[in-house]
């Protein structure tokens, strides 16, 4: 079987069109349709069938993905091994939730960048879970630990998060206690859009009836962290995103707090590939790093 026909072929798997598959490749989709036939001519089976939803798997077609995706990692780790070992070089697209990406991320890419003149790395901020299978991405931050597919999953770091507002709102409005938050305007996630249980930051910390949804919210952490710059009210901030807002100020920390986890998350068979492989540890050293300076930085400044 030539590697250039499935190559083609998880194109089309992760695109679900010969369009999409086209212009990832930056081939005529004609030529796309093509050669898709010719390989299940070759096979002797349909690989795909078409739906009003693009072009879906068939069953023949989802038992050669596995085996295509770990032909994909063999020319991969093949690549990295006659390529020279002094940098990492080429194109590595990360994804991460926007909290992360917006305020933990950049400067630790950068330093690696700095380091390896060669790499280019895309950031890919969604408020979703990635799909590596599709090749969304080549790996991705997530703040659970998923418990199905085929991934090798590893901790990247924990984090705290806290109630905060800003210091204009708190001279206005002083919070003493829990007892005083239902008279606050909270700031929050549309609730209908929570992509992950760990981000129902307002049932866990209990607050108020009134504002299990909250009057301001955005599906964006960076909204919601200018929502209460701008002082518009309560909300929970990361720990890590406060040096960045000198205008919020966390309130009622011996009474609430909350501890997640970021985890690196990546295909099971991109573990052949020394370039990802070397990626991953710069990047999983980097923000213990990063994380451990601005928690000392929110220690001294006591925000």
């Amino acid at each position: 079987m030539d590697w250039d026909d499935l190559r083609i072929f998880l194109a089309v798997a992760r695109a679900d069109s010969l369009s999409g598959a086209g212009r990832a490749l930056k081939i005529d989709p004609a030529t796309v349709g093509r050669r898709i036939a010719r390989l299940e001519e070759g096979i002797g089976a349909r690989l795909f069938t078409k739906t009003p939803q693009g072009y879906a798997l068939t069953e023949a077609g989802a038992n050669l993905l596995p085996h295509a995706q770990r032909a994909e990692a063999a020319v991969l780790g093949a690549g990295d091994a006659v390529s020279a070992p002094q940098g990492l070089t080429g194109q590595i697209r990360l994804g991460a939730p926007d909290g992360c990406a917006n305020y933990l991320l950049p400067q630790v890419i950068a330093r690696i960048c700095d380091e390896n003149p060669g790499l280019e790395v895309q950031l890919v901020a969604l408020p979703r879970v990635f799909n590596l299978s599709k090749r969304e991405a080549d790996m991705a931050v997530a703040v659970s630990r998923p418990q199905a597919g085929r991934l090798t999953v590893q901790k990247l770091t924990d984090y705290r998060l806290h109630l905060a507002a800003s210091r204009a709102y708190l001279d206005a409005r002083p919070i003493h206690s829990r007892a005083d938050l239902p008279k606050h305007r909270f700031v929050g996630y549309i609730a209908d859009m929570i992509f992950d249980k760990e981000l129902d930051y307002l049932a866990e910390i209990g607050a108020p009836q009134n504002q299990s949804s909250p009057p301001l919210a955005s599906n964006s952490v960076s909204v919601q962290l200018n929502f209460l710059r701008q002082g518009a009210g309560v909300g929970v901030v990361h720990d890590f995103a406060l040096p960045a807002a000198p205008e919020l100020r966390r309130i009622l920390t011996d009474e609430i707090s909350l501890t997640r986890s970021f985890w690196l998350i990546r295909h099971a068979d991109d573990g052949r590939v020394a370039r990802l492989s070397r990626f991953a540890a710069a990047l999983t050293a980097g923000v213990r790093a990063e994380m451990a300076r601005l928690e000392a930085e929110i220690a001294r400044r006591i925000l």
